[in-house]
């Protein structure tokens, strides 16, 4: 990855691979012409990976401003967005795409990477938000959604707060790291 990225946007890190591993071998099992939103694109790493396998509808979003400005550079379509608030009502996707924030709060950690790492107070509010949003974007039930989180993350309440608004989702990819494991989700619409 090129070293000219800002401090204040997401470096590719364990979470991003693994997403990025998973992702390759699920976009061979649907239509280039799919419609992409890859939500909280920071470096872009997950739209781009679609871009080089040849999918050409995709939709960078992400709240950092600077992360746009270096998605635009990588010749990306994006919106600046806190998750799906300057996205239209009637813009569906048949693919959704998030590595969000997902740990806990943690009053040690600078505000600047806060917006990178922190999903609320117990390290889930931004994803149950995303899920409860998401909804009214997924294209029709064969639409996915492709959702990382840790261990850390509560995972017993995301998945309770999925089910409870009608998603369907099953594990894909999970990896054992030192302090937590990261797993990877697919969710449907019921």
């Amino acid at each position: 990855m090129k070293k000219d990225i800002k401090k204040e946007i997401y470096s590719p890190a364990e979470d991003s691979y693994i997403l990025q591993e998973t992702l390759k071998k699920f976009l061979k099992k649907i239509s280039k012409n799919s419609k992409v939103l890859d939500m909280g694109s920071g470096s872009g790493i997950q739209a781009l990976t679609c871009k080089k396998l040849k999918f050409k509808k995709i939709l960078a979003a992400d709240i950092n401003p600077d992360a746009i400005k270096h998605l635009k550079k990588q010749k990306l379509k994006t919106v600046q967005s806190n998750l799906f608030s300057k996205i239209k009502k009637t813009q569906k996707f048949n693919l959704v795409i998030f590595n969000p924030p997902y740990l806990p709060l943690d009053k040690r950690e600078p505000k600047s990477s806060q917006i990178n790492t922190t999903a609320g107070k117990k390290g889930y509010e931004i994803i149950i938000k995303f899920l409860k949003q998401a909804k009214q974007h997924l294209k029709n039930k064969n639409s996915s959604i492709l959702l990382l989180f840790s261990s850390l993350s509560k995972p017993k309440t995301i998945l309770k707060h999925a089910k409870e608004l009608g998603y369907n989702f099953k594990l894909l990819n999970q990896q054992k790291l030192f302090f937590e494991e990261l797993y990877l989700f697919e969710f449907k619409q019921e």
